[in-house]
């Protein structure tokens, strides 16, 4: 009777346990009552949080949070779409002649482009040391020497903080900025070539510095004749020539605004050597601030106390109302309190905490892809698994291009003559983009017809016919090479693919990439080597085949078409050209110099449409793909929508913290029987024993009284 009673107030107990415990894995700390939570990862440390340094995305999560420039993209609509972030209107522009008189429209005579801001005033930026200040207006934090700061060991030593308005000194500042060589600006060339004064500031600049190399240069002593204060909210930009992508540049966080107040507290003696700089600290205008730096465990970003009026979307593109995109509009930004981003170098420890409900987006990697993702012949849609979970896939085609590229230089595979063009060709043909994309990117992509983008004006959709490996195999015969074999000398055709060592996954891919040069009976020999060596052989021009991508800068066909414009070849460049396969067709050049600067049109897409007509003939990429982002949302988490520019998307974002509580504890109940199994065993063994122990002592007793 004792032992079944004891297994049914067993199972009883493992019954309710798993209503009566709190959830016991929760990676997270305990959160703040009300308070709403974006869990997230990073994978690297930042390695620049000074928006005028960093061109990293990774870098970009965070400060596109904290800073604001002066433009930001729509959240929603879809082409991408520009839209005053804290001015209170898009920049007037007026082209002027040479004497600087306005014109009614661009033309020929056009020498200069002017733009003109007006900030929205009562713009406040985040409470933060470098504003505070005395009774009497001084700052409050003011270091003569190193010895003086000595009393500062850790940001959190700082104690008194301040707040000032946004005004139009801070942009100066910031693109005043720009021309010191200490900070080395990654688009230095662009703005200097454009912006007018800024190389002739850099040079003042460096000359300073040469007779005080130890001290704090305030920037705002300086003139830039290019940029001009017209008010406390208003100033201007002069740049040389016509240049519509400029603003594009304005949503970019190196035009974010730099207080004076904040270089200078920043440059203070002894601050450097502890690591407090710029770029652990960012300061700025956005929703966010950075609340904690452990780069190598947390990242946390909070609510802004001075964030300035700012509003969800009314609108956007077909199908957010359905999806539910739409159901804040008009409400105030941003609805999140905290964002915690947790250092995790391994997929499998995110793919598992999402699944558990600690982390509330993740993507899907390979190992993942079919647990997340049923592919069907009526398309990829969600497991049954995720679907029961109430989990969300959101599928954006990015703004991004990946190609197979030939070296143009190269004697075999590159050059312009009609064999040359058949070889190239015939390889394109032979080449399988669709088999590439469903193998090595679980089907995550669209071939390209074109270096452009969907998403960018001027993307066109892949509409042209498929040639067969007969049509291949006579180009290939045609430019010189029967049946894979040199005509003149009869050696087989032996080319070289360049690419950097890898792991299984690219043993794979080399493997399939052999079979594709085989259809055509030509030998594909991978040659290769660590990055280093790879990126020299890439600016030498010895490299012969080789893959390469290119990311949108700004949603303009120019950032796509540059990537074929001559004097943009990566050989004699010293690397930074962007034009990898050194491809230089002077007709293509002509068109690519009257196309660029244009606003799109009819006019602008006739041109395009020439140029693209152009590189099929030539051929200088084999094929291309565009890919395809997958992100998985858990069911609490709204307003989520890849942008494939802009990071700026926190702010959007929103959270019910009720259901996401419900589902960790349905997903995340302890398992209590195996302990209560345990401890019954335990019992059988030890009770039995006991009694028996009793027994013998009782016994004992019996027989002692009895004597």
């Amino acid at each position: 009777m004792w032992f079944r009673q004891m297994v049914a107030v067993g199972l009883a107990c493992s019954a309710g346990a798993a209503f009566a415990l709190p959830v016991l894995n929760n990676p997270h700390g305990p959160e703040v009552a009300g308070q709403k939570v974006l869990y997230s990862v990073f994978s690297s440390r930042p390695k620049h949080l000074d928006p005028l340094v960093t061109y990293n995305l990774d870098d970009s999560v965070f400060i596109d949070q904290i800073y604001e420039p002066p433009l930001e993209y729509h959240y929603l609509k879809r082409p991408y779409q520009l839209q005053p972030l804290t001015l209170t209107r898009m920049p007037v522009v007026e082209f002027l002649d040479a004497q600087g008189h306005v014109m009614s429209r661009a033309s020929s005579r056009t020498v200069y482009s002017r733009y003109t801001f007006e900030i929205k005033p009562g713009i406040m930026y985040q409470p933060h040391p470098a504003f505070a200040k005395n009774k009497k207006g001084e700052a409050v934090y003011q270091f003569a020497s190193a010895a003086e700061s000595k009393v500062i060991t850790s940001f959190s030593d700082f104690t008194e903080t301040g707040t000032k308005e946004l005004t139009a000194d801070d942009y100066i500042y910031q693109i005043k900025r720009m021309a010191d060589p200490t900070l080395q600006m990654p688009i230095w060339d662009l703005v200097s070539h454009y912006i007018v004064g800024l190389t002739e500031l850099r040079d003042d600049i460096q000359t300073i510095r040469a007779q005080y190399p130890d001290q704090w240069i305030n920037l705002n002593e300086f003139l830039l004749s290019g940029v001009k204060q017209q008010g406390k909210y208003q100033f201007t930009i002069t740049l040389r020539g016509v240049y519509p992508q400029f603003k594009y540049w304005l949503a970019f966080h190196f035009f974010a605004p730099i207080p004076m107040e904040v270089d200078r507290f920043y440059h203070q003696p002894g601050l450097a050597e502890k690591n407090i700089s710029l770029d652990f600290y960012p300061v700025g205008t956005g929703p966010y601030r950075m609340t904690k730096q452990n780069f190598n465990e947390e990242i946390v970003l909070e609510r802004n106390p001075n964030y300035h009026d700012d509003f969800y979307p009314s609108e956007g593109e077909a199908g957010d109302i359905e999806n539910g995109l739409l159901k804040d509009a008009g409400k105030k930004l941003p609805f999140i309190d905290k964002v915690s981003f947790r250092l995790e170098t391994e997929a499998i420890p995110v793919w598992t905490k999402f699944l558990q409900g600690y982390y509330d987006r993740s993507g899907i990697s390979s190992d993942s892809f079919d647990q997340a993702v049923n592919v069907t012949v009526e398309g990829i849609g969600l497991s049954d698994d995720m679907q029961h979970k109430g989990v969300q896939l959101s599928r954006s085609l990015d703004p991004a291009t990946y190609y197979l590229g030939f070296n143009m230089l190269d004697n075999v595979v590159g050059g312009f003559d009609d064999k040359q063009r058949k070889l190239r060709q015939a390889i394109a043909i032979a080449y399988d983009q669709q088999e590439y994309i469903s193998i090595f990117s679980n089907g995550r992509g669209e071939v390209a017809s074109s270096p452009i983008p969907p998403g960018v004006f001027g993307y066109q959709p892949v509409g042209l016919e498929k040639k067969s490996i007969a049509d291949a195999k006579r180009l290939l015969a045609e430019a010189g090479y029967p049946g894979g074999r040199d005509a003149k000398t009869g050696k087989p055709l032996v080319l070289n693919l360049d690419t950097t060592t890898g792991g299984s996954a690219d043993a794979a891919r080399n493997t399939w990439l052999m079979k594709q040069f085989k259809k055509i009976d030509i030998e594909l020999n991978i040659r290769a080597t660590d990055y280093n060596r790879f990126q020299e052989k890439m600016e030498k021009g010895n490299a012969q085949i080789y893959f390469w991508g290119w990311f949108a800068d700004y949603p303009d066909p120019e950032n796509f078409l540059f990537l074929l414009y001559g004097p943009n070849g990566r050989v004699g460049s010293g690397g930074s050209g962007v034009n990898s396969s050194n491809y230089n067709n002077p007709q293509y050049n002509v068109l690519f110099d009257q196309v660029k600067n244009m606003e799109d049109s009819p006019q602008r897409l006739a041109i395009i449409r020439k140029m693209l007509e152009i590189v099929r003939r030539d051929t200088p990429w084999a094929s291309a793909f565009h890919p395809q982002s997958f992100v998985l949302s858990n069911a609490w988490v709204m307003n989520f929508k890849p942008h494939g520019i802009s990071k700026s998307n926190l702010k959007y974002q929103n959270i019910d913290e009720a259901l996401r509580k419900t589902k960790r504890r349905e997903w995340n109940q302890p398992v209590l029987w195996p302990l209560v199994c345990l401890a019954i065993v335990i019992l059988l063994v030890t009770v039995p024993g006991y009694r028996a122990y009793q027994r013998r002592m009782t016994r004992k007793v019996l027989q002692g009284n009895s004597q």
